[in-house]
């Protein structure tokens, strides 16, 4: 890039921060840092989003959202709903999708597993960071009435209920406590029988934590185990694909900067909305990496991280710093592994899932191209293939399955 070039992006990112600010009034005042913070963060997606600004209306802007919210068919699927109860008394809900009864979708179970009927095997979602267990959709959509299904919400994300001891007792959110949440969820759903356990992101991290607090729970009822954009630890490297100067700036002030939003709660989420196009914007860069993911796939992916309050955002950051689950590793070295990534994932890079194949060398590895952060989303179909391989690989489904028609959001995307 031309330092003119480099000048006119610089400009219009400033330009899109300014108006932002503007609109949402006296919010960048009461957050102090924030705007400096949050305009480092942005300074690649403020750019774009002040040239659309340009040729695209706010009236315009809005109608699209609506329309893309009123027709979009993502996050609709529902199961049958229960309550399961943390240590702490929060509560944590989930949904439970059933094998089908004899005489169901008999040819579509051929198509995607062979003749026989699945295993009693429950495959357990956990989903990531800001999102919901709807972050699943196309999994859920290949998956439903031919595997038995369990997709919870973390505490405070999704139907779930606002963390007690962090609501009630200001106690520091821990990686630990959830795993010890997916415990309890595991106990109300599935109560017996073999399990296969999923993690995206945060979720694969929770897995972990309840690997090192329940390890002979994953010697006794887990057949295998999936890590999907994931991490063991050392995540206070990653660098958010920021230049060191940046880096060093958001790892210096947004620990505080977030605290500060989360104690002006409601203030914080008047200026999210008033600057809707610019967090679309950085949700959008730190998502997904393809060109021509479908934008209501992209709008589905906004509306489940804009959903999640300001002060929950807040309370969660801290504790992936803390997040170091190496060790537990070792309790899936026994059992079919799948680590998958995208290779262009900014939140955790693939070098964290090679760091974990590394560690467990009879894992298999995916990395997929042209994949961000939400690669499930992006690249559902690859997913699903592998996930259905997982579930033959253990004995869940006779034959391989092929997928690839339940899902693609992207005309780049192909398996493998």
């Amino acid at each position: 890039m031309s330092e003119s070039s480099a000048r006119a992006v610089v400009d219009a990112a400033a330009a899109a921060v300014a108006s932002a600010a503007q609109e949402a009034g006296g919010w960048r005042r009461a957050t102090g840092l924030a705007g400096a913070a949050i305009g480092v963060l942005a300074a690649g997606a403020a750019a774009g989003v002040a040239i659309e600004r340009m040729t695209v209306g706010r009236g315009m802007r809005r109608r699209a959202r609506l329309a893309l919210d009123a027709t979009g068919p993502y996050g609709g699927l529902r199961g049958t709903p229960g309550k399961a109860y943390a240590d702490d008394g929060t509560e944590l809900y989930f949904e439970v999708d059933d094998v089908e009864p004899e005489g169901g979708p008999a040819a579509r179970r051929r198509r995607l597993f062979g003749r026989k009927a699945p295993a009693p095997v429950t495959v357990v979602f956990s989903h990531g960071y800001c999102l919901s267990q709807d972050s699943w959709h196309f999994q859920r959509a290949a998956l439903r009435g031919v595997v038995r299904t369990v997709y919870w919400d973390q505490r405070s994300h999704g139907r779930s209920g606002r963390g007690m001891e962090q609501l009630r007792d200001d106690v520091p959110l821990t990686i630990d406590q959830l795993g010890r949440d997916l415990k309890a969820v595991m106990d109300a759903a599935v109560p017996e029988g073999p399990m296969v356990l999923v993690g995206h992101s945060m979720g694969g991290m929770t897995v972990m934590a309840l690997a090192a607090q329940y390890p002979e729970l994953i010697r006794d009822r887990v057949v295998a185990t999936a890590l999907v954009g994931t991490s063991s630890g050392r995540l206070g490297e990653v660098n958010f694909g920021l230049p060191l100067a940046g880096v060093n700036a958001v790892r210096r002030v947004l620990p505080g900067v977030l605290k500060a939003l989360g104690q002006q709660a409601a203030l914080v989420e008047k200026g999210r909305r008033a600057t809707a196009d610019l967090f679309a914007g950085i949700i959008k860069r730190y998502s997904f990496a393809s060109r021509d993911v479908d934008p209501a796939v992209e709008r589905f992916a906004e509306r489940m991280i804009e959903s999640t309050p300001i002060d929950v955002v807040a309370e969660f950051y801290p504790a992936f710093t803390d997040h170091d689950k190496t060790e537990a590793l070792d309790y899936f070295k026994d059992i079919p592994v799948l680590v998958l990534a995208g290779v262009r994932d900014l939140i955790t890079p693939s070098e964290h899932s090679e760091a974990i194949a590394d560690l467990l060398p009879e894992a298999e590895l995916v990395l997929v191209p042209d994949a961000g952060h939400l690669v499930m989303l992006e690249h559902p179909e690859v997913v699903t293939d592998r996930l259905a391989d997982l579930l033959t690989r253990v004995g869940a489904v006779p034959a391989g399955a092929t997928v690839s028609g339940y899902g693609s959001t992207s005309s780049a995307a192909r398996p493998g």
